[in-house]
């Protein structure tokens, strides 16, 4: 496909995007009107909106405009998974400057669309506009069925944390990239295209989580917020997180130690769950910590220590 976006126009280019699309059981009207239609069987939504920016986000230079489609739903279907439910549909907001190669935001549309498909939901509208810079925005709904949401507040001591996903590849190739090399390929791909695991959410949901969210911003930033919002503290325990070998010699090349990555790098939406003592957790989920009453505030303490490094991202904090 040739030509910029703006030689293509707006209506031609949202044709363009919505003729990639695919449906899904819970749409009953997609692109091509004032709205759309998603069934709610629950009566309830679950709805939830992120943004990425370039230079930000993400960098054409990294990632083909597939990779930040795929990455950018996903980002948005893990917060659906985190509450305990299924996602539906996500509506697509998308700024781009007119000189821009219509490759580029089709591209983007595909890799969208095949995240949703890996997490049973579809793309039913959006809108397109023009900009200085590249601004992908996403809106994911989901579904309950009949459950309650798994919300942050309602860890109480005694139940252990468990965890399902990958903690810290996106940051090990993200460290990988920003020093100019392209492998091992694949942290780089793990920055680039998670792979939340998108059927733990509605799983533990069903195994009687009692909190619940996905790691976006760093594993103790996530269980901060876990912790603050049940007025507990969180101890974890650094001898039963993986850390993979290659990960580690990462971590050597670059002069960090990888347990930083684990417990502060975000991106990577693994799903991390309070359960109480007693669950029988299958084999995906490990155990990494306790819940244990908060002496003073609220907190994430790492081996009986509270945490003294940052503990994951800020958009407002120092770069």
């Amino acid at each position: 496909m040739k030509g910029t976006v703006g030689e293509l126009g707006e209506f031609g280019l949202i044709r363009e995007l919505t003729a990639r699309l695919t449906s899904s059981p819970a749409v009953r009207l997609g692109p091509g009107d004032d709205a759309a239609v998603v069934a709610a069987p629950d009566r309830r939504v679950v709805a939830t909106t992120d943004a990425l920016v370039e230079g930000r986000h993400f960098r054409r230079d990294w990632s083909t405009a597939y990779d930040v489609g795929r990455k950018a739903a996903a980002q948005n279907l893990a917060d659906i998974a985190a509450m305990g439910a299924v996602p539906t549909a996500v509506l697509l907001a998308l700024v781009v400057p007119a000189d821009l190669p219509v490759t580029w935001p089709v591209e983007l549309m595909d890799g969208i669309r095949d995240e949703c498909q890996v997490a049973g939901a579809a793309v039913v509208g959006g809108d397109v506009v023009r900009g200085d810079t590249i601004m992908v925005s996403i809106t994911a709904l989901g579904d309950l069925r009949d459950r309650e949401p798994i919300t942050r507040s309602g860890a109480r001591p005694g139940d252990v944390v468990a965890v399902t996903g990958w903690l810290g590849w996106s940051a090990a190739g993200l460290a990988v990239l920003s020093r100019g090399f392209r492998s091992p390929r694949a942290f780089v791909e793990a920055h680039r295209r998670p792979e939340p695991p998108y059927h733990a959410g509605p799983a533990a949901a069903e195994l009687g989580a009692t909190a619940m969210t996905d790691v976006s911003d760093g594993l103790v930033a996530d269980l901060g917020h876990i912790a603050a919002a049940s007025g507990v503290a969180i101890d974890l325990s650094s001898a039963d997180i993986d850390i993979p070998a290659q990960m580690a010699d990462i971590g050597q090349a670059v002069g960090v130690d990888p347990l930083h990555w684990v417990l502060t790098g975000g991106e990577d939406h693994a799903i991390v769950a309070a359960f109480p003592p007693d669950t029988k957790l299958p084999a995906r989920w490990r155990v990494i910590g306790r819940v244990v009453k908060a002496t003073t505030a609220p907190q994430v303490t790492v081996d009986g220590a509270p945490w003294d490094k940052a503990g994951g991202w800020d958009h407002f904090g120092a770069e």
